[in-house]
């Protein structure tokens, strides 16, 4: 090697680790962003869903038939799902941020293979005559997309999904009585306070 080569290389070195040390600290807080600060949830949004389930729970335990209590909630997840995606387009143009990009999207990925699982197994259950496994199906399916997508979105998520597989769970096991009330009281209850925590927590 030259003379002065060895001392010109390590000159070299300070601002080629500098600039590498950027790079990683930049991709490591954009990562975090992308997974830990998913809130374009609308507070208010997940209030109203939690007030249309409830409402149609209501009107669903009055129904003569399982049938005609399965198109209840049929509508009830059909209102609340224009709801949410309403309200959540709403929030992320009030705060001038994308709706499908980044973590929405993940979200969104890990919450539909849930989704559309439960909507199979509804159709399956259904035609099977067995009304009485629905409820406990729709909260553990629901639940554990929620937990799943939780990996995309603010440390609640998770924990909410987990409190609708908790209810799920209660619903398999107990007489079949409990599962209009239970769904009430996941789809209902713990969506009015997922909307209070989102609220007051994540902007609205």
């Amino acid at each position: 090697m030259p003379p002065g080569a060895s001392a010109r290389h390590r000159a070299a070195d300070p601002p080629a680790l500098h600039a590498r040390a950027i790079a990683d600290l930049r991709f490591i807080r954009e990562t975090m962003e992308h997974a830990s600060s998913f809130s374009t949830f609308s507070g208010a949004g997940l209030a109203l869903i939690g007030g249309i389930a409830s409402a149609f729970g209501l009107v669903a335990a009055g129904q003569p038939t399982r049938a005609r209590w399965l198109l209840v909630w049929i509508a009830a997840a059909a209102v609340s799902a224009v709801a949410g995606v309403l309200s959540t387009a709403w929030k992320t143009h009030a705060l001038d941020q994308p709706l499908i990009p980044g973590p929405a999207r993940k979200f969104a990925l890990s919450l539909a293979p849930p989704l559309f699982a439960g909507a199979l197994l509804t159709a399956i259950l259904a035609r099977a005559g067995l009304f009485d496994l629905l409820p406990g199906v729709w909260l553990l399916l629901y639940g554990a997309g929620f937990v799943a997508a939780g990996a995309w979105s603010v440390r609640i998520v998770p924990l909410i999904g987990a409190a609708f597989m908790g209810l799920g769970t209660a619903a398999l096991l107990l007489p079949a009585g409990w599962g209009n009330w239970l769904l009430i009281a996941g789809f209902g209850g713990l969506h009015l306070m997922f909307g209070l925590i989102v609220g007051t927590r994540h902007g609205g």
